[in-house]
């Protein structure tokens, strides 16, 4: 297979971030959470991959695959990938405030990671060599505006969907550090 002449073309921002969870959860609330908050960002929600095995004796064991994309403009897209791994899990009714609610008990992993992915459109991925260098050329201006702008937020962005996460499974407090940073509500 050729090499990929743009190697800086999918930059992964961070390194995958972890979340682990035994307990209670609301996964139908930790659904709607997840794209509540896609929603609010402008982030396009799919689900790439659902796996659900056959239950054992101790549940069922489900694996997802979520991504959000969000098209900043015709050169830098934000995605998140979002992996969940359950193993252990159970429907349990459980009596909140006076009224049965439906909750999922079972072990949680879910790892994160967000990626920048430059000339999401291809422009400069032609066979003309003039393109291919102005692709370049063009990647030399823009990486300060990259480094500078486009990485800071989208590593604040994964700071708040991970701090999203934790408030749905009730791991933290309600807040977190950098909820303003943006200017965001």
């Amino acid at each position: 297979m050729a090499k990929d002449p743009f190697p800086y073309r999918d930059i992964p921002v961070w390194d995958e971030t972890y979340l682990r969870y035994k307990g209670l959860f609301d996964f139908d609330g930790l659904y709607a959470g997840v794209v509540d908050w896609a929603k609010n960002y402008n982030y396009f929600f799919h689900e790439k991959v659902y796996k659900h095995k056959v239950p054992s004796a101790k549940g069922a064991e489900q694996e997802l695959r979520w991504s959000l994309t969000q098209k900043v403009d015709e050169y830098v897209i934000y995605e998140f990938i979002l992996e969940f791994h359950i193993w252990d899990m159970k429907e349990v009714k459980v009596n909140v405030g006076g009224r049965q609610k439906s909750l999922s008990s079972g072990r949680i992993e879910i790892k994160v990671t967000p990626f920048l992915h430059t000339d999401w459109q291809k422009k400069f991925d032609k066979k003309v060599w003039w393109q291919r260098l102005l692709g370049k050329l063009y990647f030399k201006v823009m990486i300060t505006d990259i480094e500078v702008f486009h990485i800071d937020t989208l590593r604040y962005r994964h700071n708040n969907i991970l701090a999203h996460i934790r408030k749905l499974l009730d791991m933290e407090s309600k807040t977190h550090v950098y909820k303003e940073y943006l200017g965001e509500n």
